[in-house]
This record gives structure tokens, C-alpha cells and sequence, in this order.
């Protein structure tokens, strides 16, 4: 720790960290959700890169901190915490802060079809007995204490979710949280984690909402889908070739529904470059969002004990149906892997094998059909990564020796192939 700021003035404290070398991390207040330590964060942020510091290579923002890079041949950490504390004391109280801000209004599409299968892909390859299996609306909803799914739909549609982060991961993904703190649904992740999401599906993580920018591994529970966040090949009619990413800090995300059968063409319409959402822009006024907080507190508290009830509900019928004995568990899934040896595979063929130990997510080849050297036969699944299997040599497959959801030991064959000339 480099230095420290006690809170004052409803300012709250902040840390000033060494992190490796080249970098000073600033931390404000204590590691909860509360979105002025969020504002702080930004505010330094813009300070800093309106006072364009030589030396100063790049600023990263956090939830509630700010990772500064410097140049260490330009200018040192020492020389970079005597700005950075000099910086701060100079930022405004928290009832002078008015942001700018956008209403963003992002279609969505309700228990989207991509997001089902990625639930039923999870149950097939990675476990059927998650309590957010089979529905994760469901899990939300008993999670949250709500009366129905359609309750939870109704809070959703409700919130405009605050952006407080971009690049959650990767593309341009934002973490938001509802404005309205009666709005925050909570929720687990995955555990273990999905190895694959469709791209641009919305979920919720912690009180955390995210719209993941590409295909990829996840853990946040499934509310939806909507359209890229991330531009791939050219700029969408509302970014820039040089700011391919829809959003901001600061946004206000509001849903609407749309058929599954809509999103898919508003989603080709915007990688086309045809297709725009609807964008006002607005202010966000901290001091007006303590005196919202001020004039509710009563129903927010009341919101939160019902949350946290249910929460603790749920997490004693984990307990009763021995959740947390699933590592437990899973290690005799592991232990039941067939061993990894070849005395099951006929004489004269030739085996393709797994190359560590995996789940079977699919098998791509029939009993007597011909592969050539190269070719795929298998796809595991481990470690949030697919691994393609091949077939080393051209022949015909007279023995299939795994089935998907199966797990396989590192070595284990999997294929037997006849090698013809």
C-alpha cells in the first residue's frame, strides 16, 4: 500500500496500491456495490485524462477503483501517486456530480431459444442437477423471492440498468446494475461454469448484468438475448471504426421484448450496418439519486429483507440436498472416467484417443464411415475450452467407444479406425 486518504466530507476513503511496476491502483471505500465509489473512479478518471499527464499510458476503471499505467522512462509511480493524490482532493462533492448519460433502449428476447440450448447443453455435458437447471428464470425468481416468472420479466422490463463497466471480459461487454436499488435481482453463477453462451445473450451475475460481446464460456444466468454490443467487421450506423463498441459508461440500458424471430433480423440489420437502436441522451445526477435514496429507504430495506430472505431460503435447500458436497461429487465423477487403456478397443485398429481428461460433448462419426486424416470425430469439453478430436490416419470407423456426457480419461480411446490404403 503506497498511501491512504481517510473518508471526509461524505467523500468516501481511498487507497492508493502498488500493483507490479508500472501501475498504481486506486481503491475508494469498502468492496461493496454502491454506485459512488463508482462515480469517484470516473471522475478521477476524466480528471486525468483531461489534464493529458506525459507518461500516463492507460487508464483502466473498475467498479470501484482505477488501475493507472504509467511510463516508467517518463514518469515514475512515486511522481504518479503525487498526482494522483493532488487529483483527487481536487474532485467535486458528490451533490455538484452530473454525468452525461444515454437511455439506450435494447431489444430483447425473453428466454431466447440460443440461451435454452445453452442451458440444455450444460445439463447434457456438464451437470443435470445444478439448482438453476432446468430453468434459470426460475432460479431467479425463487432466488429473488418473487411470485412468478413473469414477476421477474416485470422487474426486468422495469430497471434501467446503469452501466459501470465495459469490456466485462472481452467486446465491449458492459456491467450494469439497476438505478433503482428495489430493481437489483441477485443471483449465483455457475458452478462449474458453462463452456459455451451464445453471443449476445443478457444475464444476470452477483447483482451484476451482463451482455456478453462473443460465443464463449459464462456463468451468469440467463434472462435473454439481444443485439451486438460489438462491432466485428465494420462500424455500426451509431459507432466509429475506431470505437466499435455500442456503449458507455454511464448508459442507462432499458429493455423491450421482441420475438426471437424479430431479434434475428434486427441482429443481422446491425452487423450489416442497416439496423440502429433507439438512443436519448440524458444526465446522471448523483445528488438526485441521493434524494431518491433518501425518499425510498424505507421500501429499499424492505425490498432487501425480502431478497436476502429468500436468498438464505434457497441456500438452506442447497444444504438439505448436499450442493456443498458437489466437489465431492464431481471428484467421484472424475474417479468414474474409464481408465485410460486400449484393451476395450477391437485388435487391429487403430485409436483415436482423448487428449486430457474431458467431458464428451458430441460425437460427429457413425459406425462405418470413412474419415480422412485431419478429420473430426469427437469434440470434448473441459475447463470452459472445446477440444476438437482427430483422426490422425484415413480409414474407415468400426468402433465408437465413448458417448456424449461421458467422461474420458486422458488417453482413453474413443474411435477405433480401420486403416485402408
Amino acid at each position: 500500500m503506497l498511501g491512504r486518504v481517510p473518508a471526509r466530507d461524505g467523500r468516501p476513503a481511498v487507497v492508493f496500491r502498488q500493483s507490479g511496476d508500472r501501475y498504481v491502483l486506486v481503491e475508494f471505500g469498502p468492496p461493496v456495490l454502491d454506485i459512488d465509489l463508482r462515480v469517484r473512479a470516473h471522475l478521477l478518471m476524466t480528471r486525468l485524462e483531461e489534464m493529458r499527464v506525459p507518461g500516463v499510458v492507460d487508464l483502466t476503471p473498475g467498479i470501484r477503483s482505477l488501475q493507472v499505467h504509467v511510463d516508467g522512462a517518463r514518469l515514475t509511480v512515486a511522481k504518479a501517486l503525487d498526482l494522483l493524490r493532488e487529483a483527487e482532493a481536487d474532485l467535486p462533492a458528490p451533490e455538484e456530480v452530473r454525468i452525461p448519460s444515454r437511455v439506450v433502449h435494447m431489444p430483447l428476447s425473453w428466454d431466447d431459444p440460443a440461451t435454452r440450448e445453452a442451458i440444455e447443453r450444460y445439463m447434457r455435458t456438464v451437470r443435470d442437477d445444478a439448482p438453476w437447471c432446468p430453468s434459470n428464470l426460475e432460479f431467479i425468481r425463487r432466488v429473488n423471492g418473487l411470485p412468478d416468472i413473469a414477476a421477474v420479466q416485470e422487474l426486468f422490463l422495469a430497471a434501467s440498468y446503469l452501466v459501470l463497466g465495459l469490456g466485462d471480459v472481452y467486446l465491449g461487454a458492459p456491467v450494469a446494475t439497476p438505478i433503482d436499488p428495489r430493481h437489483r435481482m441477485v443471483t449465483t453463477k455457475y458452478n462449474p461454469a458453462r463452456t459455451w453462451t451464445p453471443e449476445n445473450a443478457v444475464g444476470i451475475g452477483g447483482a451484476y448484468l451482463c451482455i456478453y460481446g462473443m460465443e464463449g464460456p459464462g456463468g451468469y444466468q440467463f434472462l435473454g438475448r439481444t443485439v451486438p454490443v460489438w462491432s466485428r467487421h465494420r462500424p455500426f450506423r451509431q459507432t466509429t471504426r475506431e470505437r466499435p463498441w455500442l456503449l458507455r459508461f454511464f448508459d442507462q440500458l432499458r429493455f423491450h421484448l421482441v420475438s426471437p424471430e424479430e431479434l434475428l433480423e434486427l441482429r443481422a440489420d446491425m452487423v450489416a450496418g442497416r439496423g440502429e437502436v433507439r438512443i436519448e441522451e440524458a444526465t446522471f445526477d448523483l445528488g438526485e439519486h441521493h434524494r431518491f435514496l433518501d425518499d425510498n429507504a424505507e421500501s429499499i430495506r424492505a425490498a432487501r429483507a425480502r431478497q436476502r430472505a429468500a436468498f438464505d431460503a434457497e441456500r438452506c435447500r442447497w444444504e438439505a440436498d448436499g450442493e456443498f458436497d458437489r466437489v465431492r461429487r464431481a471428484g467421484a465423477r472424475l474417479e468414474g472416467a474409464s481408465p485410460a487403456a486400449e484393451d476395450a478397443l477391437p485388435a487391429g485398429m487403430l485409436p483415436v484417443t482423448a487428449p486430457l481428461t474431458a467431458c464428451v460433448w458430441k460425437v460427429d462419426v457413425a459406425p462405418g464411415q470413412r474419415v480422412e486424416a485431419g478429420q473430426r470425430v469427437a469434440v470434448l469439453e473441459a475447463m470452459k475450452m472445446e477440444f476438437a478430436v482427430v483422426a490422425d490416419v484415413a480409414g474407415a470407423v468400426d468402433w465408437i467407444g465413448c458417448r456424449p456426457g461421458q467422461m474420458v480419461s486422458a488417453g482413453q480411446p474413443l474411435v477405433g479406425v480401420s486403416a485402408h490404403a
